[in-house]
Formats: structure tokens, C-alpha cells, sequence
């Protein structure tokens, strides 16, 4: 477990989510994530979205409410799953996630993509950040900032770095300014650019 004087003492009105907060927390996800170019090229359908993101969302960073690295900024206004080195994505969840609810046309695609994103993790222990989010209605107000450094508080502390993938070209120069890279670029088929960043130890 990590440290929790780190995860609930930063600054911005970030704190480490409860387990009873997993519902709320995912609510804000879905909010956040209704128009991002590659989420809604997965799941086009305004139904088939509100259906199976919620779970989508738990198969790919769910586990970090459970082991206590997500994070939700002050009135829930926004949220982020951060996976430790010694966590990853639910892989069977997420496979039979995407069998059943991507349309047969896009399958190929959807999990090629996915084994590209695998591809760009660094080697090294690290830390993940596959879902970070801000309900629309609180953007730009410095929730994702603030969501941000409350975990990247954790990787300096423990000199480890941080990987995450841009799934909109506008959020990269958000991640840069904290000390991201793009790394790649991954354009299969018709899915919408997504951007792999590292952020090397510190």
C-alpha cells in the first residue's frame, strides 16, 4: 500500500478515493469521457456508451480503488485511476468486455490498439495512469492539474516513472506541462489518434 500521507496531503483539494466512492467516481468518468475521440469511436451508440463504459472503466484502472491510488479533486469534480507498479488493467475483463460490446466491424482494431498501447509501457516499473478525467461543467478550473500532481507526488517520491496515453490531441499539452513526453503515435484503422507520454523518474 502506498504512503498515505503522500496520497492524502497535496495541495489542490485532491484525496484518495473510498471504496464506497467507486460509483461516484466512475459517474464522473462517464461524464468526462462522453466526447473523447477514441472512447466514443469504441462505443459510437449514446446507449451502447452509457452501458458499457462504467464498465470498461473498472476492466482498465478499476483496481486502483481497491488497492487505494485513485484519486477524486474537491466536490467530486474530478477523477483519475492510477495503477502502481505492481498493478495493471484487468486483461481477461477488458478482452471479453471488448468482445461483447465493440461492433464486429472495429474488433481488429480495437485490440490491435490496445496491444499497441501495451507496447509503449517502459519496462521499468512504473506507474500507470489509464483513466483521469474532469466533469465537464468543472473544466478548467484545475482539477486534472491538481489530479495530476497528486500522483506524480508518489512516483518522484519513490523515483519511478509515469506512463499514460493522450486520447485527445488538446489533453497532451496538459500532460506536458507536468512533465510528459509523447514517446509515439498509435493511428490504426479508424480509431482516433491516441498519443503514449512518458514522464521519466525523478
Amino acid at each position: 500500500m502506498p504512503d498515505t500521507a503522500l496520497i492524502d496531503a497535496p495541495a489542490g483539494g485532491v484525496r484518495r478515493a473510498q471504496r464506497e466512492d467507486a460509483d461516484r467516481l466512475l459517474d464522473i468518468l462517464t461524464l468526462a469521457f462522453a466526447a473523447d475521440p477514441a472512447t466514443r469511436w469504441l462505443f459510437p451508440d449514446p446507449q451502447q456508451y452509457l452501458d458499457y463504459f462504467p464498465r470498461f472503466a473498472r476492466a482498465f484502472g478499476g483496481g486502483a480503488i481497491a488497492q487505494g491510488t485513485a484519486f477524486v479533486s474537491r466536490g467530486f469534480g474530478g477523477a483519475a485511476l492510477w495503477l502502481a507498479p505492481d498493478s495493471a488493467p484487468d486483461e481477461a475483463a477488458l478482452g471479453a468486455l471488448l468482445e461483447e460490446s465493440v461492433a464486429d466491424r472495429e474488433k481488429e482494431t480495437a485490440f490491435a490498439v490496445f496491444a499497441e498501447m501495451g507496447r509503449y509501457h517502459p519496462e521499468p516499473p512504473h506507474w500507470y495512469l489509464p483513466l483521469i478525467g474532469v466533469d465537464p461543467v468543472r473544466q478548467g478550473r484545475g482539477h486534472g492539474a491538481a489530479l495530476l500532481k497528486a500522483a506524480l507526488r508518489l512516483c518522484d517520491a519513490e523515483r519511478r516513472p509515469a506512463y499514460l496515453e493522450a486520447t485527445s490531441l488538446r489533453s497532451v499539452s496538459l500532460y506536458q506541462a507536468h512533465g510528459f513526453e509523447p514517446v509515439g503515435r498509435i493511428g490504426i484503422g479508424a480509431c482516433p489518434p491516441i498519443v503514449p507520454m512518458l514522464r521519466p523518474a525523478r
